[in-house]
């Protein structure tokens, strides 16, 4: 039995040795020049069509989406092979139009602070209102109500005219001392600054009228505006006595 064995252990380590020979005999070694090799300078634009275009799966924002199909519209438009091309030009237009959304942002905020203070833009400058009206509180001393009051009748500004007569009033009153005038204080504030004087009642219902015309809002026309005009005509003369 022994010798068998050792006769098996013989026969195996003559197999790998066999073996190893055999499989080194088979490995070569390429030693030949490596050659070299470039891409062609228009490979880009071989690649470049629409069968070579992958969309992504992840999902793109509303603006991406836009600027892709803006994109391709100006290729189709102007038949535009390079898709850099057009994304060259779809970024110009992107600049252009924020430029003039800026500027006509612009545009309305100016007209909206002009019309605030009772201008226009683009009106002629003899149509613009030199004294807004809170140049006109602040400086009734200074201001031509009679003047004012002419031009507003003139455009059937009839609800203005009154306004204008009202501050005229308060001109006077302060003028013969009987109130102190300031821009912030109220009707109630120049009635109880009146208290005991004779013309308290007639400034009461001045102020009455003035609240109802210009406060409310109401709309009148010649005849009514002529009553409550002659109120304050007659109650200024009064003062000036």
């Amino acid at each position: 039995m022994k010798k068998y064995l050792l006769l098996h252990i013989f026969c195996l380590f003559l197999s790998l040795v066999s073996f190893s020979q055999e499989t080194g005999d088979s490995l070569r070694i390429d030693t030949s020049p490596l050659e070299k090799r470039a891409f062609s300078p228009e490979f880009r634009e071989k690649y470049n069509g629409p069968e070579y275009q992958y969309e992504s799966t992840v999902q793109s924002g509303w603006f991406t989406r836009f600027k892709e199909w803006l994109i391709q519209f100006l290729a189709d438009l102007f038949r535009l092979e390079s898709r850099q091309k057009a994304s060259n030009i779809a970024d110009i237009f992107l600049q252009v139009f924020y430029v003039l959304l800026v500027l006509t942002v612009i545009f309305f905020i100016v007209r909206a602070i002009m019309n605030r203070e009772g201008q226009w833009a683009f009106r002629k400058s003899s149509d613009r209102k030199i004294i807004t009206a809170r140049d006109i509180e602040n400086n009734i001393h200074i201001t031509d109500f009679n003047k004012l009051i002419s031009d507003a009748v003139a455009d059937n500004h009839y609800r203005e005219a009154i306004r204008y007569y009202y501050l005229w009033l308060l001109k006077e009153l302060s003028g013969k001392e009987l109130i102190i005038y300031d821009a912030e204080k109220t009707n109630t504030d120049y009635l109880r600054e009146l208290k005991d004087h004779k013309l308290q009642s007639e400034f009461g219902y001045a102020s009455y009228l003035y609240n109802y015309i210009w406060y409310g809002e109401f709309t009148i026309d010649h005849e009514q505006y002529n009553n409550a005009a002659g109120t304050f005509s007659a109650l200024i003369k009064s003062v000036k006595v």
